[in-house]
């Protein structure tokens, strides 16, 4: 199994973490933003859309973060992490919705603003990175993890952004609840760090 990423990237990580906590053999093949790698006919063939991070499982390919969350989920049988119930498992995709709208265009862009010189408007960014940190804060005020008792890949779609937040200026001092739920993911036996960059908050 091979997972093509960029260490910075926070979308490549959550998949990257995710395979290293079920414990599931796999290769890292680095893909170089900077020299836009990502946009070579040889990626595209893999991934149109041009993005990191794509599993490739035995020449099944699939794209998207949390599709491959949720792929290897289900492959791996792992109810633990994406229940069948269907209320639980709704709560789930809940949170992936929230990873890839209010977490992408909050704490995931002011990053971007702060580590790469992206074009967001810093205001903006910061405003709806604190609009959704407030609103995760109060959920996790009622149990220990995002959709409930257990972690799910619901936390792991959150996580990486989220601890990664202060590099985009995103102060979490405020988050009380949050900063525990991060200590409980970095807890989880095989867990692997985000790298860090001496940007914003951390610089």
């Amino acid at each position: 199994m091979k997972l093509y990423h960029h260490p910075l990237s926070g979308h490549a990580h959550r998949a990257r973490l995710f395979l290293s906590l079920l414990g599931i053999p796999h290769e890292l093949v680095p893909v170089d933003l900077a020299e836009g790698a990502h946009k070579a006919p040889d990626f595209l063939k893999l991934n149109p859309f041009g993005q990191v991070p794509v599993l490739d499982d035995d020449g099944v390919i699939v794209t998207d973060s949390n599709a491959i969350l949720v792929y290897l989920a289900k492959k791996h049988r792992r109810g633990d992490w994406l229940p069948e119930e269907p209320l639980a498992a709704a709560r789930v995709q809940k949170w992936l919705s929230v990873a890839a709208g209010e977490i992408a265009y909050g704490p995931a862009a002011a990053r971007l603003v702060a580590v790469f010189g992206a074009g967001f408007q810093p205001e903006e960014v910061l405003a709806r990175a604190h609009h959704v940190l407030k609103l995760i804060d109060a959920e996790l005020s009622a149990h220990p993890f995002i959709a409930g008792t257990a972690p799910t890949i619901a936390d792991l779609a959150l996580y990486s952004y989220i601890a990664a937040a202060p590099e985009g200026n995103v102060d979490l001092l405020a988050y009380a609840h949050v900063r525990a739920w991060l200590v409980r993911i970095e807890a989880l036996p095989g867990f692997v760090a985000f790298q860090k960059t001496p940007a914003g908050l951390a610089a």
